[in-house]
């Protein structure tokens, strides 16, 4: 009996390490893809981006959060007040579970459950679920439509996105991200499965809304979408996120199809961050080349064109390995 309370009182104390060591990623994450997106943005239109607050401007997302901090909560006065606040603390959920199970390496792992995707897809409905408490709950017209523009997008999406998934779970017969990745030893998914691949990243990005897909804040129409009442802190959570799912969906993407922390010479970690970053670089790349799509050809995307050819895909994957 002494001994499996030992043992639970390592594995508390490895869980409690392990979270606080995805809080503080998480904030870092945040503030280097912050000044990354603006380095991006400043020099493909051809102007230097923030350069002023310290060295290549590398403080300017510093200098950010702390007037972030500084600012006042501002609370509408007809907004539904539990609803309101509750949407950006909820949307924090399914990002701190996803990076739990997420393996950097084959040793940088805080916790390798046997159903680690299902867990992460699982949770990654409350990110739906907040946008749509943010918008119903704050009392706007703007904010509602961003909302409701939301939820159909993830609908949609969510369904190619899953299937694509699934013709690599057929192909490893697990759903263990550090099985996956060692499936992988011999050759990629990608090269296995590049339909497959092209079907999760055109998914992931319209998941995360990020240009072409960013129907539910589309600033020319909705003001800010579904977090035009935020301000502060509160505005900031919702910021947070968005980068931070950025970051999850690239990852996902190097654990299924890039051979995740496998690599020569250098340790694996870099391996995994070099790729999922540069994977994170080519949808900085995507909002300052392609323009914003309207909302039917949206649907009509996911709807007429991904998902048929991922369940072609998937058939085509289960013949296969059937013969």
């Amino acid at each position: 009996m002494e001994q499996i309370l030992k043992i639970l009182d390592i594995e508390g104390v490895r869980l409690a390490v392990g979270l606080l060591a995805v809080f503080l990623f998480v904030v870092v994450n945040a503030l280097i893809l912050t000044w990354a997106e603006r380095k991006v943005a400043g020099h493909m239109q051809l102007r230097i981006g923030p350069k002023e607050v310290g060295p290549y401007g590398l403080i300017q997302p510093l200098a950010d959060a702390m007037k972030l901090l500084g600012k006042e909560i501002i609370t509408p006065r007809n907004v539904d007040k539990p609803i309101f606040y509750l949407g950006p603390i909820m949307i924090f959920i399914p990002v701190l579970v996803a990076f739990v199970v997420i393996p950097f390496d084959s040793y940088l792992q805080v916790r390798d459950i046997n159903v680690g995707i299902l867990v992460i897809l699982a949770f990654s409905s409350f990110t739906v679920l907040s946008i749509l408490m943010a918008g119903w709950g704050s009392n706007n017209k703007y904010s509602l439509i961003g909302s409701i523009r939301s939820i159909a997008q993830s609908v949609a999406y969510e369904i190619p996105l899953l299937l694509s998934l699934l013709a690599v779970i057929m192909m490893t017969n697990s759903l263990s991200l550090k099985d996956v990745v060692v499936a992988q030893k011999g050759i990629w998914f990608i090269f296995l499965q590049p339909v497959a691949f092209i079907i999760y990243f055109i998914a992931a990005v319209a998941e995360t809304n990020r240009t072409p897909f960013d129907l539910p804040e589309a600033e020319s129409e909705l003001v800010a979408g579904y977090h035009t009442e935020y301000s502060g802190m509160m505005f900031a959570l919702f910021f947070l996120a968005e980068y931070t799912n950025m970051f999850i969906v690239s990852a996902i993407t190097v654990t299924f199809f890039l051979g995740g922390y496998q690599g020569p010479f250098l340790p694996g970690i870099v391996w995994f961050l070099l790729k999922s970053y540069f994977l994170v670089f080519v949808m900085m790349w995507f909002r300052w080349t392609f323009p914003r799509v309207r909302f039917d050809q949206l649907l009509n995307i996911s709807w007429k064109a991904l998902i048929p050819l991922s369940f072609i895909n998937l058939l085509v994957t289960g013949g296969l390995l059937k013969l």
